[in-house]
């Protein structure tokens, strides 16, 4: 049998800080972080890729506003946002990995999958939005959009007139489309879905799908997926090789092997920041509580180092 991989792409393997996002940037990103995967196909690996979606879902949403502002153009609400997202992301994807299969003499499937994530409409995120989303706005244009549309902003850090759009991110329940999945993976073909954490909804009362005005982690959502289709590791690739503790710091240690209760005790001791690597190692804890072999955090040229990246079990191994 081949060990089933899920790999989360973070967003600097498709565009990264310095660049405008221009399509031709974002594709060559992704072509260079696909190459680097490649060493899992070789390795006899089937896969599941998962990605992020946050600077491309926020110029949606800009579009949206200047669309709605310019020509009185009906703006969409964010879950569809997500959703656009994930087809242009997950097409993008496809088409590099398909070409950089073909340059490597590799026959394998591909095929892409917009994911409904369902959450619980009682998630306390609800009553707490934390996640920002969009364009800045001044004080005076947050006041009128809060009024018109019932949209909530916080202060941006560090700026007095720097307002942004805040939205719940609730915690994912399952992936829905997870056993098509595990079928697809099955079968060797390499599956491109749960982009951006997938679009967050529930069941009502009819057992009808409704929508919400939120967004998910994706390396959360990427997790419970992973569990979802029996994976064996769980990848968070992203933009350092391992890490660390006390990352910055004159303390700073790589942490190359972790076990469970020692991740949890630097967890608990605040070692990893909020907000950046933290979310990330939580994501691996849940994969390895829920019966996951093995996760790991690096980055993706590290990937065909046999010794690569931070490396997240039940036990030392």
């Amino acid at each position: 049998m081949k060990k089933l991989a899920v790999v989360a792409l973070g967003g600097n393997a498709l565009l990264r800080g310095d660049e405008i996002g221009s399509i031709e940037q974002q594709e060559a990103n992704t072509n260079e972080t696909i190459e680097n995967l490649i060493f899992l196909v070789k390795e006899g690996y089937n896969l599941v890729i998962t990605h992020g979606n946050g600077p491309q879902v926020g110029n949606i949403l800009m579009r949206n506003d200047a669309g709605e502002q310019m020509y009185n153009i009906v703006q969409m609400p964010l879950n569809v946002c997500v959703a656009d997202s994930q087809g242009g992301i997950g097409f993008m994807i496809e088409r590099m990995l398909r070409n950089v299969l073909n340059r490597h003499h590799i026959q394998r499937e591909v095929v892409t999958m917009v994911s409904m994530v369902c959450v619980d409409p009682d998630d306390p995120a609800f009553l707490n939005p934390s996640k920002r989303v969009g364009k800045i706005y001044t004080r005076e244009e947050s006041e009128a959009l809060s009024q018109s549309k019932g949209w909530q902003f916080k202060q941006s850090s560090g700026a007095n007139d720097s307002y942004r759009r805040v939205v719940p991110s609730p915690r994912p329940q399952k992936v829905m489309n997870a056993d098509i999945v595990k079928q697809l993976v099955e079968q060797g073909t390499i599956v491109i879905t749960a982009g951006g954490g997938g679009i967050p909804v529930y069941f009502d009362e009819n057992n009808d799908i409704r929508t919400v005005n939120g967004v998910i982690d994706k390396d959360l959502a990427s997790s419970v997926l992973a569990t979802q289709i029996g994976a064996d590791e769980f990848y968070i690739l992203t933009d350092v090789p391992f890490i660390f503790k006390d990352f910055g710091l004159p303390t700073q240690e790589k942490l190359e092997f972790l076990d469970y209760q020692d991740t949890l005790k630097y967890l608990e001791m605040g070692t990893f920041k909020e907000g950046t690597m933290e979310p990330k190692i939580r994501a691996c804890l849940n994969f390895i509580e829920q019966g996951g072999a093995k996760s790991v955090i690096t980055e993706s040229k590290k990937l065909e180092d046999k010794s690569f990246g931070s490396k997240i079990t039940m036990h030392y191994e």
